[in-house]
């Protein structure tokens, strides 16, 4: 067993910013990144989003916890979800729907293979 340790997750240093590659209107969101691939297949790190609207790409099951900003994901099948710093949420394999980032958030996450 591995253990995965980002520390500092509010403050680690990301990619470069790169565009959504669906974005729906504008402002374009764009997205950074700090992911750690494992060898099991696990995928965690920190991630961070300019506001914008767009589809959900990630079609993994994702747990995140939301460190800073705004937002709200639409489920294609559900109620809108309100999102803000401190919240922690669960999406299912194949979770599909619109994000709208109103604050930029940053988040730390783990998809699962």
């Amino acid at each position: 067993m591995s253990i995965t340790h980002l520390p500092q997750s509010g403050s680690i240093s990301l990619s470069a910013a790169m565009p959504v590659a669906q974005p729906l209107g504008t402002p374009h969101a764009a997205t950074r990144v700090h992911a750690v691939e494992r060898p099991d297949g696990v995928e965690t790190g920190v991630w961070e989003c300019s506001p914008g609207r767009w589809r959900r790409q990630i079609m993994q099951a994702e747990f995140c916890h939301f460190i800073q900003g705004r937002c709200r994901f639409i489920p294609d099948a559900g109620e809108a979800i309100d999102i803000a710093a401190g919240d922690a949420v669960y999406f299912p394999a194949n979770s599909r729907g619109v994000w709208e980032v109103t604050e930029t958030v940053r988040k730390s996450y783990v998809l699962l293979p």
